[in-house]
């Protein structure tokens, strides 16, 4: 049987508020195609929903028309799904695209998440 490579509903966030209470109350680290936020999670012990991080993905019309906008969560995505398994677990990220990451490349996107994910590895450690 094939593997499945998606991007599961219980990896991604979903609803306004999840994604308010991540940009409020988390950690702001800036990249140089995305600015990311960064929330532990408390629902997770006593929920059903396997542990990991959760992402989320916001890229506005500042950015490109509806093109590239969905171009950008795709490669985003890709990254997620790649780099999902560096991240510290019950965590949510909110991942705000800026205007470079219109031209940016796929690999370019993976390496950043990468890099993200070592950062808040190295943080949650101190």
């Amino acid at each position: 049987m094939a593997t499945r490579l998606g991007f599961p509903r219980e990896r991604r966030l979903r609803k306004r508020r999840q994604f308010l209470a991540v940009q409020g109350g988390g950690r702001r680290l800036g990249g140089t195609n995305f600015l990311f936020f960064a929330h532990p999670r408390h629902d997770a012990a006593d929920s059903a929903v396997p542990l990991g991080a959760r992402f989320g993905i916001t890229v506005t019309r500042k950015v490109g028309n509806a093109v590239i906008r969905n171009r950008i969560k795709r490669m985003v995505r890709e990254g997620c799904r790649h780099a999902a398994g560096l991240f510290p677990s019950k965590l949510d990220v909110v991942i705000v695209a800026r205007s470079s990451a219109a031209t940016a490349a796929t690999s370019d996107v993976v390496a950043e998440l990468a890099d993200l994910a070592r950062r808040l590895g190295s943080r949650s450690t101190r």
